[in-house]
């Protein structure tokens, strides 16, 4: 398929996923069936039964040992799915969690998604190496808003390349820098590519995850694949509404108060 094909493809996609999106005034009780925490939300009845969705998130800049530490204990006792940390913290999160059932994330590209792709696929075989099951990357958002789709696939396929067979790939997007037909283009890429999952934002940027974004990403992709809304959620009712629009999965600094409630 050549490049002009490409594009119209890409143009028909993104105009029919849109217009189907504005005809509805609800993103609730979308149901799908994926292998990665697969769930429409019919099945929770408390706010416990979240937590097998949360990625347990600690990605300041200024995180100390001390307050990792607690995220692992926690993520233990509440049954988070993982906790999801910079790099740097993974090997000391992977010996913390030894012997649990809690999985370690580690964030590549974070949180511009601005270096090179040899950097990315460094960063993410370290990470790895350091014990890391599941690796959330930064897109090259800057080369996706350039239109230079070519630039955005290689750095995606240098980061899957980099992972092992068994290493569940997130491809952060950051919607809340892009038209919905940007959104629509670059989920349908990431999806193209083998990842995993599509995942909304980094936290760090202007907003983070809305009902809105999820819903036109599990449209845009369909019923397999993950989607893993994060950013900005603070309780249950935000979780339940991202989880009822199609997400998987949740990324989430606030996990214990939605837990708890």
């Amino acid at each position: 398929m050549d490049n002009i094909d490409k594009k119209e493809l890409i143009d028909k996609i993104a105009n029919e996923v849109i217009s189907k999106l504005k005809k509805s005034s609800s993103y609730g009780n979308v149901s799908f069936d994926s292998s990665t925490n697969s769930s429409s939300g019919n099945e929770i009845k408390t706010p416990a039964d979240v937590a097998h969705y949360i990625d347990h998130t600690l990605l300041k800049p200024d995180a100390t040992e001390d307050q990792i530490k607690k995220i692992c204990e926690e993520a233990v006792k509440y049954s988070f799915y993982s906790v999801c940390v910079n790099s740097s913290w993974v090997e000391y999160c992977t010996k913390k969690l030894r012997g649990t059932k809690v999985k370690v994330c580690a964030v590549v590209g974070f949180p511009l998604g601005a270096t090179d792709s040899r950097t990315k696929a460094y960063e993410t075989r370290n990470a790895i190496e350091n014990g890391a099951d599941e690796i959330d990357m930064v897109v090259n958002v800057g080369a996706l808003k350039n239109g230079d789709l070519k630039t955005v696939e290689v750095d995606l396929r240098a980061v899957l390349i980099a992972c092992r067979s068994t290493t569940i790939t997130k491809a952060i997007i950051e919607t809340c820098l892009l038209t919905d037909e940007e959104k629509v283009i670059v989920s349908q890429l990431v999806k193209k590519v083998g990842y995993n999952f599509v995942k909304t934002s980094t936290g760090f940027s202007t907003t983070g995850a809305t009902a809105h974004d999820v819903a036109l990403i599990r449209r845009t992709i369909g019923p397999k694949m993950g989607i893993k809304a994060a950013g900005g959620i603070h309780n249950f009712e935000e979780a339940l509404l991202m989880i009822k629009s199609g997400a998987t999965r949740l990324g989430c600094s606030s996990s214990v108060k939605i837990v708890s409630v």
